[in-house]
């Protein structure tokens, strides 16, 4: 490990840091615009000068020099201060001064990085070049005239997106960045090049000119849009969520975020159910909570109640779900609202065993029924970083673009029963092997799928000693690891709940249910948006987004995360738990606990393992349970940008379904 000086201060760095990190190591501050620790290095903009001795007596580009030992590196003399305010200066020689009116002002890292490290004054006299506006979409607003062309975008598009849409044009002061075509950016991932872009090219198209940051709250939260738990930040402005970013977390979703995570936020304010109705001759009327409550208890339902869990709930909601039809002397709940049915009896068997940030790591690796890129965006970033480290992936589905090259072996689960000999010779000579279940394998071939655990030896001792699973099962919704920890799941799923004709169903958020197969019973909605669940309702209790109520979470793998109340509900809508609490009043059932620390600290005791925050390891213990498996799967996501109640209320979801997914053409009107 090499040893260099940095202003006098001595540091070890790692075998091939470059003398950039090693500069952070000693605690100094580095400008730079291209550069980005999780993109491949540029050196476009010569931000990050340096005086490295031995070398030439000149400045040099500290983001792409390696570093080596016995190197004194000077980040504060003369000589540096001089080259970057020289560079400052050419990179503001055609910068409009559109500060006032830019909607990264505030966040600019050119407008931080000009005041820190520039000259105040600009020697340059000349007319200013103006470059054309792009389209890039509905997500992305472009101002090219801004770009210092430090090509961010253009390597996280080809790096971590896998759609090499966006490029340069042109050469030397004429270059432009662009997508093909102008065509718009598709990509589930595009709104994280707006938080990668250093000046105000590229920004936020459907809160455009809607704030400005410092007028924003923040608060920590969980993602809810699918099963990953992606860790973001709420910023919100009086009683209204602005704007999600995402938070960095290593083992979860790194930096980034998908565009359904960012931008259904205006979903939250719209279709939203702020008050109780009751069904009265066929048709839903404004009601107080006494009335809807009192028509609730009049259905004297005893003990024939059930509960169905949606897709976005928290904990702490559907433990009192469950506390409330105990005490009522049931045992119908369920959360798998659409249908499925797969063997629950070993938590370890459905979880996402191998670890998110663990699938860099796997070498060979098998996708049964998954259409990664639109069930779990992160997840799929990562097989395409084990891909560059050499891994070979197979998939059994229906073949779709995943972003990456791999080998389709045929969309028949049969397959399953005689693996090719390719996919066989490669699991054999892997390291750490993986197989991904994903939803639409989660039924006819969950058996046969677990059946490869033992052949393929996925389940091993590591080199270094470690425990490594290779069987991971992708789920698409937030709340269904914590569902199955709280047993929400009945042996033959919601058709077991069907069959006892329950006459009081609740349906906690649940709008894709088929409510159909409900028709004798007494529904009552509890959820935020006028959805599906809502229309079908004989009465609808308003709740609480997940942005407007305290929650905990569990995803995919089993990480159990905290998210807190970013804003509150509109109107007489409350938060689930308080409902269910209020209900069991009336129901002479009363839930134990007034507070809502009170029904943590319940669901803590019961169920331990969500006590505190982090990874939970499941048991291992196979199922037994049928290894034969045939016909086609079918992916459940068909539209990845409309897959729940409040991205079908979003404007910004809608356009990017019928633009992104469906093709339809939106004409742009001129600047």
């Amino acid at each position: 490990m090499p040893k260099v000086k940095v202003d006098g201060i001595e540091v070890e760095v790692p075998a091939g840091a470059t003398v950039l990190q090693a500069c952070e190591a000693a605690g100094k501050e580095i400008p730079r615009f291209c550069y980005h620790e999780r993109l491949s290095i540029a050196g476009n903009c010569r931000m990050c000068l340096v005086e490295v001795k031995p070398g030439p007596p000149k400045p040099q580009a500290s983001c792409a020099l390696p570093a080596a030992d016995g190197q004194e590196i000077r980040t504060d003399s003369q000589m540096v201060k001089a080259a970057r305010e020289g560079v400052m200066e050419f990179l503001l020689i055609n910068h409009p001064l559109d500060c006032p009116i830019c909607d990264q002002g505030g966040e600019c890292d050119l407008q931080d990085q000009s005041v820190a490290y520039g000259k105040g004054h600009s020697r340059y006299t000349e007319n200013k070049r103006a470059v054309t506006e792009k389209y890039m979409g509905p997500i992305i607003k472009t101002i090219m005239t801004r770009c210092i062309q430090c090509t961010r975008c253009v390597r996280f598009g080809e790096e971590v997106a896998g759609v090499d849409e966006i490029g340069a044009i042109y050469r030397g002061e004429n270059m432009q960045i662009t997508t093909y075509l102008e065509k718009a950016f598709k990509s589930e991932l595009s709104g994280n090049t707006v938080d990668l872009c250093p000046v105000g090219a590229l920004t936020h198209k459907p809160v455009a000119f809607e704030y400005r940051p410092w007028e924003l709250k923040r608060n920590l939260s969980i993602d809810v849009m699918d099963a990953v738990g992606t860790n973001i930040r709420l910023d919100s402005r009086g009683r209204q969520v602005m704007r999600v970013l995402p938070r960095i977390n290593e083992d979860v979703n790194e930096e980034w975020a998908h565009d359904k995570s960012r931008y259904h936020v205006d979903g939250l304010v719209r279709r939203r159910l702020d008050r109780p109705f009751v069904r009265k001759q066929g048709k839903l009327v404004e009601a107080s909570w006494d009335e809807a409550f009192d028509a609730i208890a009049a259905v004297n339902a005893g003990s024939s109640v059930a509960a169905i869990a949606g897709d976005l709930l928290d904990a702490e909601t559907m433990y009192a779900a469950k506390a409330l039809l105990k005490g009522l002397g049931s045992e119908l709940i369920e959360s798998r609202q659409t249908g499925m049915d797969y063997d629950v009896s070993s938590l370890g068997a459905v979880a996402f065993n191998p670890t998110i940030a663990g699938v860099e790591d796997a070498d060979a690796i098998l996708l049964i029924g998954s259409n990664l890129r639109w069930e779990a965006p992160l997840i799929n970033t990562r097989v395409r970083k084990a891909i560059k480290k050499g891994a070979k992936v197979f998939a059994i589905g229906p073949e779709t673009d995943l972003t990456y090259k791999l080998e389709w072996l045929g969309n028949d689960l049969a397959l399953l029963g005689k693996l090719p000999d390719q996919v066989v010779q490669a699991f054999d000579g892997a390291k750490q092997p993986l197989v991904i279940v994903g939803p639409g394998a989660l039924g006819a071939g969950f058996g046969a799928a677990l059946a490869l655990v033992e052949p393929m030896k996925l389940i091993r001792t590591l080199e270094d000693g470690s425990a490594w699973n290779g069987f991971g099962v992708v789920h698409i919704a937030a709340a269904r690891m914590a569902a199955l920890m709280l047993g929400f799941a009945q042996k033959g799923g919601i058709a077991d709940v069907v069959a006892a004709n329950p006459k009081l169903a609740l349906f906690l958020g649940a709008d894709e249910v088929d409510f159909a197969k409900f028709q004798g019973s007494f529904k009552v909605f509890i959820g935020h948006h006028g959805d599906r669940g809502a229309h079908h309702a004989d009465v609808i209790l308003p709740g609480a987004t997940y942005a407007e109520k305290p929650g905990t979470y569990v995803n995919l793998e089993g990480r159990v995360q905290r998210a807190d109340r970013a804003v509150f509900a509109p109107g007489d809508a409350r938060e689930d738990w308080s409902i269910l609490r209020a209900l069991s009043d009336r129901l002479g059932r009363t839930l134990p606990f007034d507070s809502f620390d009170e029904l943590r600290a319940a669901m803590a005791a019961d169920v331990p393992v969500l006590a505190e925050e982090g990874l939970v390891t499941f048991e291992w213990k196979v199922p037994k349970l049928s290894a034969v498996a045939s016909g086609p799967v079918n992916y459940p996501v068909a539209d990845f940008y409309l897959t729940n109640a409040i991205c079908r209320a979003s404007p910004t979801m809608q356009r990017c379904s019928a633009e992104l997914v469906h093709g339809k053409e939106f004409a742009e009107a001129a600047e």
